[in-house]
């Protein structure tokens, strides 16, 4: 077993939970984005960005030899970038420039409070890998002393 299996796995989730905090940010930043992109001449709202993350899959000879070395895990990475399929706001405005005929406006599919809470759980799962990080360091350097 090598000694930074713990570090690899603890980076993968840092990494998968960083990327997962950009499309959160990306999401509110574009909660009132009316025109984000065009289809059939009309402009159509933001639509909301969910991320999948997955347990990394090795091939086969990978998971072989992790075996045989007594690897326990290959951390995790993300799967894929969605959209969420919501349906989006509608919102009576006769005086936005993007109004249909009956004065409707339609707005992302973003809720900023429910976005607020998977930052507030992808930051609190970062911070836990780093707490998994900085432990496995301390065990290493414990290790190291002992050896003396």
């Amino acid at each position: 077993m090598r000694l930074t299996n713990a570090f690899d796995i603890s980076s993968s989730a840092l990494t998968a939970q960083r990327f997962r905090m950009d499309v959160i940010s990306s999401n509110i930043a574009n909660a009132d984005s009316t025109r984000a992109r065009m289809v059939d001449g009309r402009w159509v709202p933001y639509q909301r960005k969910l991320v999948a993350i997955e347990p990394r899959k090795p091939s086969f000879a990978e998971a072989l030899q992790g075996a045989v070395n007594g690897r326990a895990g290959q951390g995790v990475q993300v799967a894929r970038v969605t959209e969420d399929p919501s349906p989006f706001k509608q919102v009576y405005n006769p005086t936005h420039p993007d109004a249909d005929e009956n004065g409707f406006v339609m707005l992302p599919n973003v809720d900023v409070l429910k976005e607020m809470v998977d930052m507030i759980s992808a930051t609190r799962s970062y911070e836990a890998n780093v707490t998994v990080l900085n432990a496995s360091k301390a065990m290493i350097t414990k290790a190291l002393e002992i050896g003396k």
